[in-house]
């Protein structure tokens, strides 16, 4: 089935809108409001209808078959109400669906109340249709919320803390052959600080005018080649050793990095904290598996 162009689906939206006289605002926000981010055909259209009331569009199984015939979808809130999470219908109700030609659509009915509440903090939001001059004081979408912060000498003593403390984690993890243990540990604690602080690089190179996206997936576009390639070799498979020296490359980026960011932002880095990490570590990793005690 050939897939329905952008031009196709927008002007779906929008007479879909113009003929309801329950939708009195559309407005888009995510990917397709940021300049910034790439254009693709996985781009999913982030539509939000705001409404007089939600009820008759959620109460009706067959309302969201007027875009298309879907593949497969999942609505949150009736999740949320099928194992007890609270939520409020009257606010928002939404539906994320896979057509049948590939378009995705991330829909929801909001109510007039909360449409403004949720605007007021999402700048990446573009208005199509405004019946009743609702949203005439909203500014140009722009990414600018999303941007790198600039680290306080606190954060960036918490973030180099947190990797190099929780290594031992992933050390004795990786000892006992616990690999499912080992990759939450990594990527849950330990990975979340380094892409941080490759973050913060990223933000001193472009004087934290730069947003890397959703767990640092634009990284590539700011940094040196070598670092977002060292970036890349910190994933590994499942083979124990694979993990070990994995872990050892981001040992390695993650030093380099943060000694970076601290220099160019004055703060201290804690050579210490780094080279007892690194002392147990090693001394984990040449562990045998009949020892006695931890330091050989």
């Amino acid at each position: 089935m050939k897939m329905r162009t952008e031009q196709e689906m927008f002007d779906l939206i929008l007479t879909t809108a113009k003929e309801d006289e329950k939708i009195r605002a559309v407005y888009m926000n995510g990917s397709r409001t940021n300049k910034y981010a790439i254009k693709d055909i996985f781009q999913d259209y982030d539509i939000v209808y705001v409404v007089t009331d939600t009820k008759p569009f959620y109460e009706d199984k067959n309302w969201i078959y007027k875009f298309g015939e879907p593949l497969y979808m999942q609505m949150p809130e009736k999740l949320d109400l099928l194992v007890g999470k609270p939520c409020n219908l009257e606010e928002s109700f939404g539906w994320l669906v896979i057509f049948q030609d590939g378009n995705r659509i991330d829909l929801h009915v909001n109510s007039i109340a909360f449409a403004k509440k949720t605007m007021k903090e999402d700048r990446l939001c573009q208005v199509f249709l405004d019946k009743d001059g609702l949203f005439s004081s909203v500014e140009k979408a722009t990414d600018e919320q999303y941007y790198v912060k600039r680290p306080t000498k606190q954060e960036f003593a918490c973030q180099c803390n947190e990797f190099w403390w929780c290594l031992n984690n992933v050390a004795k993890g990786l000892w006992r052959e616990e690999v499912p243990y080992v990759m939450d540990m990594l990527n849950f604690y330990v990975r979340p600080c380094l892409v941080m602080m490759l973050s913060w690089q990223a933000g001193i190179m472009t004087n934290f005018s730069c947003s890397v996206g959703k767990s640092g997936k634009y990284l590539y576009r700011y940094l040196p080649k070598e670092l977002y390639e060292g970036l890349l070799k910190t994933y590994s498979d499942s083979t124990i050793e694979h993990i070990w020296q994995s872990v050892f490359v981001m040992c390695d980026l993650f030093a380099k990095v943060a000694r970076s960011v601290g220099k160019a932002l004055s703060y201290p880095y804690e050579e210490k904290e780094e080279d007892g990490a690194r002392f147990y570590l090693q001394q984990v990793y040449h562990l045998p598996k009949d020892a006695t005690n931890v330091f050989l």
